[in-house]
């Protein structure tokens, strides 16, 4: 892709609306140093130097979209307390809109904390509660969803496994969303075993992927447009759900496009340094997702999709990225 059509796309993103349905979480980081191991069992003491907090899970794909597109809208699920109160802070610090997250107070919001020394990941604590959600705010995420489609030109699914996006709510959100002519892209969880037909784009990891095709997985070849069970998973996941496109991403193999009418479309990875995979799958979903609503082809989107993951990666924490450093990224291998 040559720096004017980049640019051209870019521009054109900038008029664009999305609208993000899925399991919404808070980001917490402790960061510290290891000097001493405790006294009183075989673990390391950290010191702790700073904490941040960022929006984690599908807020994080909105995240990922804000510095992209005109206006950014959040459907989830958020407890009646103070980690809600500073998970909407940090969304509408970041001109997400927050109106259509659904509260409550029987629940807690789910948090994710990592202790993190020297660039490593010491443990992560999770505070969750993985149920489906009740009928009541199951109404209330369908009423609000129906509300902003006339104002957005896609819907992203983002499911991360925690209750909130069941197989009624993608359904009938799917159904709203096709009535009304908006692109539907879906980020997929195995462990929640969802039926993905009417979304235009589902993107698994290699892992998900084979997965969901009920494959085992046999260990990447090094050209993924050779590797026989992974192409097989490609045609059997197109089938499955009778998907337009599949985009599977392959870590340091880059990502694979599966188009229902075209040959199979690889990018290779364009990560220079890999620091942490959170959100990767984020970025992806959201500029492939948007770089279609702006006008570009798949492969266009793919590549975009896997430049942008590139630059998140080589990042500590729940990152994103700006336009200046997708265009940087393009630069750097053109």
């Amino acid at each position: 892709m040559n720096p004017e059509r980049l640019q051209h796309l870019l521009q054109a993103a900038k008029g664009r609306r999305l609208l993000v349905i899925g399991d919404v979480m808070l980001d917490e980081f402790v960061w510290g140093k290891v000097s001493r191991i405790s006294p009183e069992a075989p673990v390391p003491v950290v010191e702790v130097h700073e904490e941040t907090c960022y929006p984690g899970g599908a807020a994080n794909v909105a995240r990922n979209l804000s510095p992209f597109c005109a206006e950014v809208h959040l459907c989830g699920l958020v407890g009646s307390d103070s980690h809600a109160e500073k998970l909407r802070s940090l969304l509408a610090a970041e001109r997400i809109s927050t109106s259509a997250l659904v509260a409550d107070p029987t629940r807690s919001t789910i948090v994710k904390t990592r202790i993190v020394a020297r660039q490593q990941q010491v443990v992560r604590v999770d505070r969750e509660r993985r149920s489906p959600v009740g009928v009541e705010v199951l109404e209330r995420a369908c009423a609000a969803i129906e509300e902003l489609l006339p104002q957005v030109d896609a819907v992203i699914f983002e499911d991360y496994g925690k209750g909130f996006l069941g197989q009624e709510l993608k359904d009938r959100a799917t159904q709203m969303a096709r009535h009304a002519g908006k692109y539907l892209s879906a980020d997929p969880n195995p462990t929640n075993p969802l039926d993905w037909r009417g979304v235009d784009l589902l993107k698994p990891n290699r892992s998900e992927a084979f997965a969901m095709a009920g494959l085992q997985d046999p260990g990447a070849a090094e050209n993924p447009l050779n590797d026989l069970p992974l192409l097989e998973t490609g045609s059997i996941l197109l089938k499955k759900w009778d998907l337009v496109s599949l985009l599977v991403t392959l870590g340091e193999h880059g990502m694979i496009l599966f188009r229902r009418d075209a040959e199979p479309y690889h990018t290779p990875t364009r990560a220079r340094e890999v620091f942490d995979v959170s959100g990767a799958g984020d970025t992806a979903i959201a500029l492939y997702t948007l770089a279609i609503c702006a006008g570009a082809t798949p492969a266009e989107a793919a590549e975009i999709s896997n430049y942008a993951s590139g630059v998140v990666v080589a990042k500590l924490g729940t990152a994103t990225l700006t336009a200046q450093e997708l265009t940087e990224a393009f630069q750097r291998h053109g």
